[in-house]
């Protein structure tokens, strides 16, 4: 007679057994897709849509499409950095921080995470299209085909891949604000509720999330140079790796913010308060960069990476709560 005690105690170990291994796998998927990279490039893009002067903020229509951006959003930037680790399969390996990745580990392989990557972002920017408009899906298709198949070679090649990658980077700004607008051309004006816009507005928020990645990555690249330099990645601005010279391109950078930072507030995006906000911020990222002009060594980075960490959720936020009262 068989035992039904041993049968019970095989199932629930069969049944555990599948349930950490479908936990594994969701795991990967959310790494395939760096979630929280990814996170924060669809945060800006949501913030720049509900920054559009035809966005009711407070509107149930509006939280719907704003969940219908998030997904679609989530999607894009999925596809991308997906085949950003397949692609990078061999270099992640060979880094400590990238070495746990998925197709890096062997954990999936490179024609997989290329599935992942083609379903997802022909469904993102399918619905790009379908729940917004043809321009904001065009932005996405050409965001996603600039990171997955310029920046990520390019790397390799040149340390312009930084000014290349800066693109996509910034883009999600722009293709929230079409996203709500329908407006890409830069020149003229367009009514709102019988006020007057610049069709330019949805550049100056580009231009500010631009501008934000040269100091932000190369602190980045100088906390992680050992990294980089065993993977090959050019990604400094001098090839004798953390200078002088890249210090100061990241104070220029952060120096040429300031400015830019006072558009919105002149281009009627935001209010007054918004402007001493963003000001402040713009200076904290100078003083930052210009201390590690100064001290040139690692802390001194990691001080403006944190910086940057903090700098672009404070000045989205401080606009789009500037703009709701």
């Amino acid at each position: 007679m068989v035992n039904k005690q041993y049968i019970v105690v095989d199932n629930l170990n069969t049944s555990s057994s599948t349930s950490l291994r479908v936990a594994q796998k969701v795991k990967d998927y959310f790494q395939l897709m760096k979630f929280t990279l990814s996170f924060t490039v669809v945060f800006s893009c949501v913030i720049c849509y509900l920054l559009a002067p035809n966005v009711q903020v407070n509107n149930i229509d509006t939280v719907i499409k704003v969940i219908e951006l998030f997904i679609a959003g989530m999607l894009v930037t999925g596809s991308a950095n997906a085949i950003n680790q397949a692609v990078e399969k061999d270099t992640d390996a060979l880094m400590k921080r990238t070495a746990k990745r998925p197709v890096a580990a062997g954990r999936m392989t490179q024609d997989e995470a290329y599935i992942f990557a083609a379903i997802a972002g022909v469904i993102g920017v399918v619905m790009m299209y379908r729940v917004f408009n043809m321009s904001s899906a065009l932005l996405s298709a050409f965001s996603l085909f600039l990171y997955a198949f310029i920046y990520t070679p390019l790397k390799k090649v040149n340390s312009i891949a930084v000014l290349v990658g800066a693109l996509p980077g910034a883009l999600p700004c722009l293709i929230g604000w079409v996203a709500a607008t329908n407006i890409i051309n830069p020149y003229g004006v367009f009514e709102v509720n019988g006020n007057i816009f610049s069709n330019g507005a949805g550049w100056v928020l580009f231009a500010i999330q631009f501008l934000w990645q040269f100091p932000h990555f190369w602190a980045i690249a100088w906390v992680a140079h050992s990294d980089y330099s065993k993977a090959g990645f050019k990604l400094l601005p001098a090839d004798k790796g953390p200078t002088r010279f890249t210090a100061i391109q990241a104070v220029m950078y952060s120096v040429l913010m300031i400015p830019v930072g006072i558009l919105p507030y002149l281009f009627h995006i935001s209010g007054q308060v918004s402007l001493w906000i963003v000001l402040a911020c713009n200076i904290g990222m100078v003083v930052q960069s210009l201390r590690l002009y100064k001290d040139m060594n690692v802390k001194a980075a990691r001080r403006v990476m944190f910086s940057s960490y903090i700098y672009l959720p404070v000045v989205l936020l401080a606009l789009l709560a500037d703009k709701m009262n």
